[in-house]
């Protein structure tokens, strides 16, 4: 349920994800899993821009899975939206230090790090994501910005062209207009 939730969330309608969410409560309610209940109230907090009670059900989710990295990550990120940073790179660590194979949890390290003006070390954490999961679109979309931003334009462009063929054919329009955009801006300074 987690990844449908996090695909949802990348390249779906708020409107989906919360959905999905609500299934995922309902369903770890059922089975009685805490854990999974706090994550999930978490994630529909998430969802509605309640930050500060998103934070409160993901302290919760971890205080009963200290392995969660799902939980870090995503406390990590209602931090980001509070516009506290420092600490929201250390939970993306804190969460990278107890799911080390967690490819969403980089990729969202990567992706604050090159919003901070941090592409190399955006770069790093890109390509570990992609290296644990390497049909990551959004990862390769992330990744062909910090290269742009690092003035590595054919790394960039390459990046841009995988994201294409790894979106499906029949969604994702507006992304795909957009990178395509990104792509012809890049061919003319190359060119």
């Amino acid at each position: 349920m987690r990844a449908k939730l996090d695909q949802a969330i990348t390249y779906g309608t708020k409107k989906d994800a919360l959905g999905l969410a609500g299934k995922g409560l309902k369903e770890a309610k059922i089975k009685n899993l805490s854990g999974e209940v706090e994550y999930f109230k978490g994630q529909i907090q998430l969802l509605k821009r309640n930050f500060v009670s998103a934070i409160e059900h993901f302290d919760a989710a971890i205080r009963i899975d200290a392995h969660d990295g799902g939980s870090y990550n995503d406390r990590a990120l209602s931090m980001v939206e509070l516009g506290i940073l420092d600490q929201a790179l250390e939970y993306f660590d804190k969460g990278i230090e107890v799911e080390p194979d967690y490819a969403t949890i980089y990729h969202n390290k990567g992706w604050l790090l090159n919003n901070l003006g941090r592409h190399s070390e955006a770069i790093i954490c890109f390509n570990k994501a992609l290296g644990l999961e390497p049909g990551r679109a959004v990862t390769y979309d992330n990744l062909a910005d910090a290269c742009f931003n690092l003035g590595d334009l054919p790394r960039a462009l390459d990046c841009y062209r995988k994201v294409l063929k790894l979106l499906k054919p029949a969604c994702c329009m507006q992304i795909k207009k957009q990178i395509r955009l990104k792509i012809e801006q890049i061919e003319k300074q190359i060119n």
